[in-house]
């Protein structure tokens, strides 16, 4: 089994969770709530690895993620 780090990202004008896979370029969905959001995170890698897999291509490793929030000037 493997692991994946997620990103949720909340859009108040779509009222949904904008969701990418850091480890898996391009690998992204949605979801209106957060469950439904992991949910379909869940069902989003499991396509991407089953597609590289199919095409022969090696499937990516999580690598060690560190999420840390800073704040900028603007």
């Amino acid at each position: 089994m493997r692991k994946y780090t997620i990103v949720l990202e909340y859009d108040p004008d779509t009222q949904s969770y904008a969701v990418t896979v850091p480890a898996l370029l391009g690998c992204a969905t949605l979801g209106n709530t957060v469950d439904e959001a992991i949910t379909n995170a869940r069902e989003a890698i499991e396509l991407y690895i089953e597609s590289l897999t199919a095409r022969g291509l090696e499937i990516p490793e999580e690598a060690e993620v560190q999420a840390i929030t800073i704040r900028v000037a603007a």
